[in-house]
């Protein structure tokens, strides 16, 4: 639950100050109660207009039972989405003002308040009232759903685009409109009275006869509850009079509510922008409505591991995250007459605005989509490579942009595809939400390989040990004819230093700590001939591992290049272990010389091995009381 703090807001005043007898709803929450301020967020007027066509939607957001009487304790409550969960908000009832009258958003019955306050409890979740100046009314939409959006540049309708506006508000879509404008151009009428920069709601999409002919109106509303349309198919446009009375009882209302029909040929020439935020299934309780698909992930971008970048970054891209959508059945009477599969995909970037406060630049995002080969079909225990990520995708995003999100519709054959989202940059830290909207069931989920080990026992004996190895061994062991961690320490040193194919800082005390730990077989806490013998086959083996994936020639290897070097080393790890591996042993420049290297692959065999251990049952889960757990932590 986020709790109310006023500091940074403008000068308040309680709400009982402002009237004598204030209301919280009067009469059911309407468009009319929405009337814009000082504040230049028509972006989130336009969203709150479009929930009050839905009382379902509207009651989640602005829960009922509450009053400024009824068990009033100056407070009210509010909830929005939040980055893939719904988030409590409690503010006080005090409000901006300006020479005693509300300074932002108002309702026309000047003493209802419910807008005034939903506005305050949004405008905390994001900070301040100055943070929700300038938006997209998609953002507001899904806030207040929990849906997926998508977007539509109307010089560039598609052809099917009216169709798509009836089917999505059947399925209850949101949708939203405006016209691009300079900043001297912003909240100007243009002669038809529409008004440039300004988000207005989308409430209605239908087609009337004219003169035998069938026409496509859409209906607007603006938020201002005022200034309306003047051309085609306004309220009091001769147009209506060619309509048959019992058709346009249907449609037909006229009133100075902001509301209005135009053609959807003025339509998409008047205006730049169509948004459409579609709801998830669990937005709905009638069974009458169609519902999408839905499935959700979080992930993250991080530098070294999975922050891989565009794909025009081939040494890095395959790094990025990768979710795996089987789409089986093609859609029902398709809107566009298209057979296929319909799949919106949504790629959200975490804490958005509030970065944007603090001064921080978003990440420019997008995402991918790529067929499954034949051979992985099935399968979510891989991670696809180069051979697959580097060729042209099937789909992808059609921009990577520095926005909140970025979302496509796709109309794909059956099949599985793989959708990796990324920064299009490499190197850039982030956490994101993937959604996925399909028209039919589609299993969707985190591709990603499991965690294993495949480590090959060494068996040898005192009379497989070259003589010549031997006579070196017994020269640096000394008279106990063991090497202990310091002896093991200038051994590794002398030998390493003297190569110029690596590059390594000196094996540290805790690495030779580490090997003995694995190595050691009696308990004597060093080396004896046999086991250091065994420690000099790995070493080797670990060289030439790490030399083959220095691609560079560089002494070191690339953080992004650990997950194959540890599988060929016989380790398979999925992606939030490798996190842990890179901000462990990589240095600034995502690099990890030799000793680290070994050290890594040591410390997971000794892992692997304790972990075996403790896993009697094989059940892949292991208990552990106090004293276990600290010999296993310390060791």
């Amino acid at each position: 639950m986020v709790t109310d703090s006023s500091s940074g807001f403008p000068l308040q005043k309680p709400t009982m100050e402002l009237c004598s007898n204030p209301q919280f709803i009067v009469d059911g929450a309407k468009r009319t109660d929405i009337c814009q301020g000082a504040l230049g967020d028509c972006w989130l007027m336009a969203a709150i207009a479009s929930l009050t066509l839905d009382n379902e939607l509207l009651e989640r957001v602005v829960p009922q039972g509450q009053s400024f009487t009824e068990n009033y304790a100056g407070i009210f409550h509010f909830q929005f989405w939040q980055y893939g969960e719904w988030v409590d908000v409690v503010i006080d009832d005090q409000l901006p003002t300006k020479n005693g009258k509300l300074l932002f958003v108002h309702s026309a019955e000047r003493f209802e308040f419910w807008s005034a306050l939903l506005e305050k409890a949004y405008a905390k979740v994001n900070g301040s009232y100055e943070a929700l100046s300038g938006g997209w009314a998609t953002e507001g939409f899904e806030d207040f759903t929990g849906g997926i959006a998508e977007s539509y540049e109307l010089s560039k309708a598609p052809p099917h685009l009216f169709k798509l506006m009836q089917k999505a508000l059947t399925l209850r879509s949101l949708m939203g409109c405006s016209i691009s404008s300079s900043s001297q151009e912003t909240e100007t009428k243009t002669s038809l009275k529409l008004v440039k920069g300004h988000v207005y709601s989308v409430t209605g999409a239908e087609e009337v006869h004219s003169y035998g002919r069938l026409v496509q109106l859409v209906r607007i509303r603006n938020p201002w509850g005022r200034v309306e349309w003047i051309g085609p198919w306004s309220d009091n446009s001769n147009e209506w009079n060619s309509v048959q009375p019992e058709e346009k009882a249907k449609l037909f209302y006229s009133g100075e509510d902001g509301e209005f029909w135009m053609a959807y040929s003025d339509f998409i020439q008047q205006f730049s922008k169509l948004e459409i935020c579609n709801l998830t299934p669990d937005a709905l309780s009638s069974d009458t409505v169609s519902r999408w698909n839905y499935s959700q992930f979080e992930g993250d971008w991080r530098v070294g591991s999975t922050a891989g970048g565009c794909r025009k970054n081939k040494d890095t891209f395959c790094s990025n995250p990768q979710f795996v959508i089987k789409l089986e059945e093609e859609d029902d009477d398709p809107h566009d007459g298209e057979n296929g599969c319909t799949i919106l995909v949504g790629l959200m970037q975490k804490d958005f605005r509030k970065d944007r406060r603090f001064g921080r630049e978003p990440n420019s995002i997008g995402f991918a989509i790529y067929k499954v080969p034949d051979e992985f079909k099935g399968h979510n225990n891989i991670h696809l490579g180069p051979d697959v990520l580097l060729h042209q995708p099937t789909a992808k995003s059609n921009t990577f942009t520095k926005l909140r999100e970025v979302g496509e519709r796709f109309k794909l054959p059956p099949g599985e595809y793989v959708i990796v989202p990324s920064t299009f940059e490499p190197h850039c830290n982030g956490s994101f939400i993937l959604r996925v909207f399909t028209e039919k069931e589609a299993a969707a989920s985190l591709m990603d390989l499991d965690i294993s080990a495949d480590v090959k026992k060494q068996y040898v004996s005192e009379s497989d040990v070259d003589p010549h190895f031997k006579k070196l061994f017994n020269e640096t062991a000394g008279n106990d004819s063991e090497v202990s961690v310091f002896e093991l320490q200038k051994i590794l040193d002398s030998v390493i230093s003297k190569r110029t194919d690596v590059k390594t800082d000196g094996f540290s005390m805790e690495t030779c700590r580490h090997i003995i730990s694995l190595l050691d077989k009696d308990g004597s806490g060093k080396l004896g001939l046999v086991e250091f013998h065994i420690l000099w086959i790995k070493i080797q083996k670990y060289l030439e591992v790490f030399k083959k994936h220095d691609t560079d020639k560089s002494g070191t290897m690339s953080s992004y290049e650990m997950r194959a070097a540890v599988k060929e080393a016989g380790f398979q790890l999925n992606n939030d272990v490798l996190q842990v591996i890179t901000s462990r042993y990589a240095n600034q420049q995502h690099a990890i010389d030799f000793d680290s290297f070994v050290d890594c692959l040591i410390r997971l065999e000794v892992h692997f091995k304790m972990f075996d251990v403790f896993n009697k049952k094989n059940t892949g889960k292991i208990e552990l009381d106090i004293r276990q757990w600290l010999c296993l932590a310390l060791n």
